[in-house]
């Protein structure tokens, strides 16, 4: 069975829902014609039997009602078919059906009969208004359908009236209405001329049923193609990206929600790109720092296999130095990996960061001096010393070990002679129902990073191009630790740069309300 798609199913199904449509809306219409025919046939039949009308509106005023038509069942006859009406009395004519009646208007009430008799339908046949011409004479099915009511609408004589069947006004004297003739549908389609007529408005019908179909079905073709091509092109893409190509992109047609998915499928790609670019970057720059300190070990080691140097205090010291500076990079590497994965601190306690601070930079005075580096904490001391002493939840040693990378990196990247300017202060909440926060501020001098690499500082294995000394410089791994774990603490790290000519290092976290008493 051949594969279908869901192009080809949507096809399908639009095709089939089409022609049932069309073969619902041609059976409907074979109905509506067929029933629509017969009151159409009846109200054309009855317009031309106007003769007849006359012929019965002239009995009524001759015999003064309809008592007559009643009571005699055969006059009724006589008078609807043509031929038959009011004559003089005489020997009727052989050969003319109706000849046998005779019908003479009465005297009025208190009068002899003196008035001559109307004049006669042969007259009125001379003079062409006698009945109808032949073309004009209902053919004998019309007969039984024919039927007559009074103006209180009770049936006289014929078949009373149906559902769809025609009806002619009798006028009396001065307009008043008497009665109606009326006339009942035909049963069926029998004339030849009835069965031309609805074949030929069936052809009609299905010739544009079969017209529209077509057209339909192109107008199906191209709405499933529009609709469901974005959804084979995603598919196609997605097969893309799962065999590794990053770079494939869907194209964008509109601003539908088949749009929106592919762009935001575009969106998808482009970051997975990214990330691949990240982690090729990040193997590479993991790769090369490994690579510096071992290829400095192997060209000891062979220099002393090779007898150019021997293996003294100054060689193992060299060695040493190499071997610990792998241990500190593989270290910091799953330091980085481990703070990256910390979703909260590991202890949720109070803690007073600014003496966590203070301790950090305690710490790192003697070598900060030794670099020639001097350190301002005028704007610090005042927060650190305030009562109640600022608090924030989370984890001391972590926070101590951010504090001390902080001041690590300032060390590093400041040139002999510089200056570290350290601040700190409260920040209100910047949301309803949220919390103050503590900001502490890190400028150190020169040398500084360029505006266009501040945003990459964080990185894992990123340092700036001033300060690729891997003698001076660290594994490029201490501010990505940072981050990750005043992230996890619900603050915040930022970079920018500094009015001294440096860096500014910017940190906040939450505070705890200890106000209460």
């Amino acid at each position: 069975m051949p594969h279908l798609t869901l192009h080809r199913k949507a096809f399908i199904a639009l095709a089939a829902l089409l022609v049932a449509l069309l073969l619902i809306f041609a059976g409907f219409s074979r109905l509506g014609l067929q029933r629509g025919l017969g009151p159409y046939v009846a109200e054309i039949e009855l317009a031309r039997m106007d003769w007849l009308a006359e012929r019965l509106q002239a009995h009524h005023t001759q015999a003064g009602g309809w008592d007559s038509l009643r009571n005699q069942s055969t006059l009724w006859g006589r008078l609807s078919h043509p031929g038959g009406g009011p004559r003089r009395p005489g020997p009727p004519p052989s050969g003319d059906p109706g000849s046998a009646y005779e019908l003479r208007p009465g005297p009025p009430p208190g009068q002899a009969e003196s008035a001559p008799p109307p004049p006669p339908p042969d007259d009125l046949r001379s003079q062409g208004r006698s009945g109808p011409p032949p073309s004009q004479r209902p053919t004998d099915d019309i007969y039984p359908r024919l039927g007559l009511l009074d103006a209180q609408e009770r049936l006289v004589v014929g078949t009373a009236p149906q559902p769809g069947g025609a009806r002619l006004a009798l006028r009396g004297e001065g307009g008043k209405t008497i009665g109606h003739l009326v006339l009942a549908p035909p049963q069926g389609v029998r004339s030849e001329a009835d069965q031309a007529f609805l074949a030929q408005h069936l052809g009609f019908v299905a010739w544009t049923g079969l017209a529209g179909l077509a057209l339909a079905l192109l107008l199906s073709g191209w709405l499933a193609r529009r609709w469901l091509g974005p959804v084979e092109a995603l598919a196609a893409g997605a097969r893309g990206i799962a065999q590794g190509a990053l770079h494939t992109r869907v194209p964008v047609h509109g601003n539908d929600e088949l749009a929106q998915l592919a762009r935001t499928f575009n969106t998808m790609a482009e970051q997975l790109s990214s990330i691949e670019a990240s982690r090729r970057q990040w193997l590479g720059d993991v790769a090369h720092e490994l690579r510096t300190p071992l290829a400095a070990m192997r060209a000891e080691i062979e220099a002393v296999q090779d007898g150019i140097r021997p293996f003294d205090d100054k060689t193992a010291l060299r060695l040493h130095r190499q071997v610990m500076r792998l241990i500190q990079l593989v270290d910091d590497l799953r330091a980085s990996l481990d703070a990256a994965g910390t979703s909260a601190p590991s202890a949720q306690v109070p803690v007073h960061p600014l003496s966590l601070l203070a301790e950090a930079l305690a710490s790192m005075r003697p070598r900060l001096a030794q670099a020639g580096i001097g350190v301002d904490t005028t704007g610090l001391d005042t927060l650190a010393t305030q009562v109640p002493a600022p608090l924030v939840l989370g984890d001391a040693q972590q926070l101590h070990q951010v504090f001390l990378n902080l001041l690590e990196n300032s060390l590093r990247y400041t040139d002999a002679g510089g200056l570290l300017q350290i601040s700190a202060s409260e920040v209100p909440a910047t949301t309803p129902g949220g919390a103050p926060r503590v900001q502490v501020q890190l400028d150190d001098s020169a040398p500084g990073v360029p505006a266009h690499e501040l945003p990459r500082i964080f990185d894992r294995l990123y340092r700036a191009e001033t300060s690729r000394n891997r003698d001076h410089g660290g594994s490029g791994l201490g501010l990505a630790i940072c981050r990750a774990i005043v992230l996890a603490h619900g603050g915040t790290l930022t970079a920018d740069t500094s009015p001294l000519g440096g860096l500014r290092i910017t940190l906040t976290l939450p505070l705890l309300d200890n106000t209460a008493p």
